[in-house]
Parts: structure tokens; C-alpha cells; sequence
């Protein structure tokens, strides 16, 4: 970890001049090897610059097509389910449950671009602690550190680790909440979701409202990442009120079915809480997955396909069923690539959505169901269902059955948005079964808590921490 972390202050500059706060960025000599306070941290529209390069490296190419940015990691989890696959490309072994080991350039992206987002997180935290800033700004922006640290050790340990709920004691990723040149050693699940909790409580605390842009972290989106962490965690208490503060309580209000097949690539749109923006001038191109490698019509990948089991889940009226053949010369329903989504427009400035309202809406309606409260469960899942599909009926399920609709719904909700699937299948310690006509079934196929689940600690760290050697992969 030490070498890393010098690469990351070395590359800090560069992100700060990114943000475009003044141009003494450019005229004055900075030092390479360290931060300069008197630059980013003494005033709130130096922090805000700061904060916005940071921002700018949720989308871009981290390392290489498949390895983006936040957007990468969410569609590898996506390929790794049932309800979509890919033909042989970017993404293939992340689709066969196969890319896992120490030295591929998945397991090495997700732990780098992961740790470089902490360690931006954690000098904007330092940084303004240790300001002249006013009281007031200081807790906010201090808040924006917190949120964005949460958030990112959220998809380390999702990624790196057995779920919650399977052993608290599992070893997890270093934990570090400051700026260091050695590393520390392996931290649990237990240790890691304590920290998440704590950032994200004061994330909630310290922020409001407002904010520059939707692409920006506020209040709503720090509680539903909240909603999400406690999702895992089993907290439905917790669960449930901080969904319902990301989406503000009003289901009607913050659902616009009318905008589900107009591209996905607008965060301008009511259901959108926090999504990534692009623009021609810093797009993404050819690396903004999904749009590119889901959109068939336009110039992209055109490398994503849909399960016909899937398909079959929707009415002809769900405005989500936005469904086509890929091509009239495929008539064999067991072919791969029969169906094709047109979910996802490909443009040079699409935006990627991170968190929705409906997300939040059925985490509550999870939530209700937990704290044996039916009847408010059931209001909330037809609220949705009957905005997407106008002659949708209320359901009659119970107990179990009525979990399994919602998970369904959620399914049919985020699909290839955020790997809801996987995330939901890990999270309740269930399988992944490849059925229909997927291109890769048998050993593809997730058991519960598969080892597949989770990613093996890079080789890279090994090598770099003294305080981390090759036992930790030996039953990984």
C-alpha cells in the first residue's frame, strides 16, 4: 500500500488542477510530494474545486475499457447475473464468474480506483479539519469526505469480502482515514462496517441540501447510500428511514414512468438522486458502460444481451419492457442474442445514474416487509408498479412470496444500473442460477455464499505491504 498511496499524492495535484479553481494552479511551483493548504484548503470555493475533480474521476478511463470508473464496477456485477450476459468481450470473464484471481486487471482496478477515491476522501477530510474555515463549512465539507469515504469502502468490502451477515470476523481491506506512505494490515467486515456506519451517520449530520450539481453528494444521496449499507447490514429500521429521506416520503411525486425509455443518459430526471455527469467536452466515449456496451442502434460494443427468462418477467404494457430482437434473422429463442435492450441511449454525454428514487422506494417497501408490516409493504410496491405498468393489479402475496416480489421488482427496476442481482443475491447469501438462454450456464452458476462472490487481494498489495503476505488469498 505504501507505493501506492506515493502514487496517489504524486497524482493529487492533478486532479486539484482538474477542479479549475484559479489559475495560480497553473503559475505558481507546487510541491509533488505533498498537499498545499494554501491553495485548496483556505477558502470553500477552493474545497469545492478540489471536490469537483474529485468527482470528475467517477467516470473517464481509470486504467482501460473495462476498468472506467464506478461505471465499470457496477457492469461487471451486473454480467456476473442471470438477467443479461455479454458476447466475448470486455467484460467476458467477469460474465463467466471467472475474474478473480491476484494479478487480473479486475481485481487490481477495483482495489486501486477504490483506494485512490479514499485517499481523495480522506485529504479533503484532513485538509479541511485542519482549515481556517468557518465552523459552519467546515462540518459540511468535512461531511462530503465522509459520504464519499462510505461510500467507497462500501464497494470495497462488497467486493473484496463475504457478505455481512456470513462472518464479521472475515479479513476485509486496510482500513485508513488519513493520508500514509506505509500500510496497514488487513481490517475485518465487522471493522469495516463500523467505519461506513460512522462516515455515513456524520455524512447525513453535517450535510444539506443543496449542492453544486446532481453529480454532487447532498443529504438525500448520503442517506441512500446509508439505505443501502443498512440494507446489507440488516438493519431495517435504519433502512427504512433513511430510504425514505433519500426519496422524501412521496412516492407520486418522485416517479416519472413516462421518462423510462427516453435513453437513461439525463440526471436531470425527477428519478434520479444522484447520477454521473458527462459532457462532450470530458466524455467517456467507448468506456461508459452501460450505454455502450447495451446500445445496439448506435455506434458502441453492442455487446449486451438480454436472458429471454428475464424478458418474460414483463407485461406488454411495463413501460420498463423496453425490449427488442436483436435482428430478424434470429429466430431460436435459445440463442443468446435474440433479445436486446434499448434501456441505455448511447451518446458522447450520456450520464450514468448511481442511485434512483425507485431504489429507495422498494428498499423501504423491503424494510416494511421485515418489521412485519405488510400492508405498508404492499402500498409501496404498487405505488410502483402500477406508475410503470398503467393495468398493473395489487398484490395478494404474503410472507415469503411477497419478499420474493419485491426482489423481482427490484430486478426489473435497476437492471444493468448497478448489478442489483448479484448485490441482492450476496447480500441474502443466496445463489445465482444461469437458466434460460444464457450463453454460459453450469459452472458460471453461483452457489450461496460462493467464493466467486468476492474478489482475491491483489498480488500488487501483497507485494507492496509488509503488514499483508500471500497467506491472506489461501482460502479466498
Amino acid at each position: 500500500m505504501k507505493n501506492i498511496f506515493l502514487k496517489f499524492l504524486f497524482a493529487f495535484m492533478a486532479v486539484v488542477m482538474l477542479a479549475g479553481c484559479s489559475e495560480e494552479f497553473l503559475d505558481e511551483p507546487k510541491p509533488t510530494d505533498g498537499v498545499s493548504e494554501s491553495v485548496v484548503f483556505t477558502s470553500r470555493t477552493g474545497v469545492e474545486a478540489f471536490i469537483s475533480g474529485i468527482m470528475r474521476r467517477f467516470r473517464g478511463q481509470f486504467t482501460n475499457v473495462d476498468s472506467a470508473g464506478l461505471n465499470s464496477i457496477f457492469y461487471a456485477r451486473s454480467m456476473k447475473g442471470n438477467d443479461a450476459m455479454t458476447k466475448p468481450s470486455w467484460f467476458n470473464f467477469d460474465y463467466q464468474n471467472d475474474n478473480r484471481e491476484p494479478t487480473y486487471r479486475r481485481v487490481n482496478f477495483t482495489w486501486d480506483y477504490s483506494y485512490y477515491m479514499i485517499n481523495q476522501a480522506n485529504t479533503l477530510i484532513n485538509g479541511v479539519e485542519a482549515s481556517s474555515l468557518s465552523a459552519s463549512d467546515k462540518k459540511e465539507l468535512m461531511a462530503y469526505g465522509y459520504a464519499l469515504r462510505g461510500f467507497f469502502y462500501h464497494q470495497l468490502v462488497m467486493e473484496f469480502a463475504p457478505t455481512y451477515s456470513f462472518d464479521l470476523n472475515y479479513p476485509a481491506p486496510p482500513i485508513y482515514t488519513s493520508l500514509s506512505l506505509t500500510g496497514n494490515g488487513m481490517s475485518t467486515v465487522k471493522d469495516v462496517y463500523a467505519l461506513i456506519v460512522d462516515d455515513m451517520t456524520k455524512a447525513v449530520d453535517g450535510l444539506t441540501s443543496s449542492r453544486l450539481g446532481k453529480s454532487y453528494i447532498n443529504r438525500s444521496v448520503a442517506n441512500g447510500i446509508l439505505a443501502q449499507v443498512y440494507q446489507v447490514m440488516g438493519n431495517w429500521a435504519g433502512a427504512e428511514a433513511a430510504a425514505k429521506a433519500a426519496y422524501g416520503g412521496n412516492p407520486t411525486a418522485v416517479l416519472n414512468a413516462s421518462a423510462y425509455s427516453l435513453g437513461f443518459n439525463d440526471y436531470s430526471n425527477v428519478e434520479w438522486i444522484w447520477g454521473s455527469a458527462q459532457s462532450s467536452d470530458q466524455s467517456s466515449y467507448y468506456w461508459g458502460w452501460p450505454h455502450a456496451g447495451t446500445d445496439h442502434l448506435t455506434v458502441s460494443y453492442s455487446a449486451t444481451y438480454i436472458n429471454v427468462d428475464f424478458v418474460n418477467l414483463f407485461s406488454a404494457t411495463d413501460v420498463r419492457a423496453v425490449f427488442q430482437k436483436k435482428s430478424s434473422s434470429i429466430t431460436d429463442l435459445s440463442d443468446y442474442r435474440y433479445w436486446i435492450t434499448n434501456k441505455f441511449q448511447f451518446t458522447f454525454d450520456a450520464d450514468h445514474s448511481i442511485i434512483r428514487t425507485p431504489e429507495m422506494i422498494l428498499i423501504e417497501a423491503e424494510s416494511k416487509y421485515r418489521l412485519q408490516d405488510a400492508v405498508g409493504a404492499h402500498n409501496l410496491l404498487y405505488t410502483l408498479q402500477k406508475n410503470r405498468d398503467i393495468n398493473a393489479l395489487k398484490s395478494v402475496n404474503t410472507g415469503a412470496a411477497l419478499l420474493e416480489e419485491i426482489l423481482v421488482e427490484r430486478r426489473k427496476e435497476l437492471y444493468l444500473e448497478s448489478g442489483v442481482e448479484w448485490f441482492d443475491a450476496k447480500r441474502l447469501r443466496r445463489g445465482i442460477t444461469r437458466t434460460g438462454n444464457q450463453r454460459v450456464k453450469g459452472e458460471s452458476s453461483l452457489t450461496a455464499d460462493d467464493k466467486r462472490f468476492f474478489l482475491k487481494i491483489p498480488q500488487a498489495e501483497i507485494d507492496a505491504n509488509d503488514l499483508i503476505d500471500e497467506s491472506v488469498n489461501a482460502d479466498r
